[in-house]
C-alpha cells in the first residue's frame, strides 16, 4: 500500500481550503486505496518564498524548513492538490511549495481538486498541469471541480457534497490509486 498526501494550497485568512480537504481526506480513507493518507497545509508549512541558493535538482538544501519539505514530500506516494483559482490561475504558494523541489515529486500521480466560481476553479487546474508534467508527475483527468463553492459550505464551516462530487471523488481515487500502482516502480529505479 501507498501514501497519499492531500495538499491544501490556500493559506490567506477566511480560507475554505481546510474543509474542502477534510472532506476529501475521509473520502480517500473511506476509499482504502492508501494505507496512508495526510492533510498537508501549505499554512502550516510556512515556507517562506523560494531562498535555496542552489537549484533544487541538484538536492543541496541550505535551509531546515526545506529539507524537512524535501523529507515530506519524498515520503509520500501520491498527491492531491485543493487549490482555489486566483486570477485565471493556481495560486503563488502553491506553486512556490511545487518550486522548492525536484526529484521529489517525479513519477507521482497528481488528483485535483479545484473550486472557485463559475469555473470551478479548473482554469487553474488546467494551468497547474504544465507545471506539474515538466516535473515528472502524471495529473489526473479525473478531477473534483466545485463551482460557486460557497453553496456547498454549511453554517458550521463544513463542506456538504452533492452527488456528483461524491461520484467524482470516487472516480479521482479509483485513478489515482491505478496510476500510482503503475508508476511506483519507476520511483524505486
Amino acid at each position: 500500500m501507498s501514501s497519499l498526501g492531500i495538499i491544501v494550497a490556500s493559506t490567506r485568512p477566511g480560507r475554505i481550503g481546510p474543509c474542502i480537504a477534510e472532506w476529501i481526506e475521509s473520502e480517500a480513507k473511506a476509499h482504502t486505496g492508501f494505507s496512508e493518507v495526510a492533510l498537508i497545509d501549505l499554512a502550516e508549512v510556512n515556507l517562506p518564498f523560494m531562498n535555496e541558493p542552489n537549484h533544487p535538482r541538484l538536492s543541496r538544501y541550505v535551509h531546515h524548513h526545506t529539507r524537512e519539505w524535501s523529507a515530506r514530500i519524498a515520503g509520500t506516494d501520491a498527491f492531491i492538490f485543493v487549490m482555489p483559482e486566483y486570477n485565471y490561475g493556481y495560486n503563488a504558494e502553491l506553486k512556490n511549495a511545487i518550486d522548492y523541489l525536484h526529484h521529489e515529486w517525479q513519477y507521482k500521480p497528481v488528483g485535483l481538486v479545484s473550486y472557485g466560481g463559475v469555473s470551478a476553479g479548473t482554469r487553474a487546474a488546467q494551468m497547474i498541469k504544465q507545471v506539474v508534467t515538466t516535473l515528472k508527475m502524471t495529473p489526473l483527468p479525473e478531477a473534483v471541480a466545485l463551482p460557486f463553492v460557497q453553496q456547498f459550505i454549511d453554517e458550521k464551516a463544513g463542506l456538504v457534497p452533492n452527488e456528483i462530487m461524491a461520484g467524482s471523488a470516487k472516480a479521482m481515487l479509483d485513478e489515482l490509486t491505478r496510476v500510482n500502482d503503475a508508476l511506483s516502480p519507476l520511483r524505486t529505479e
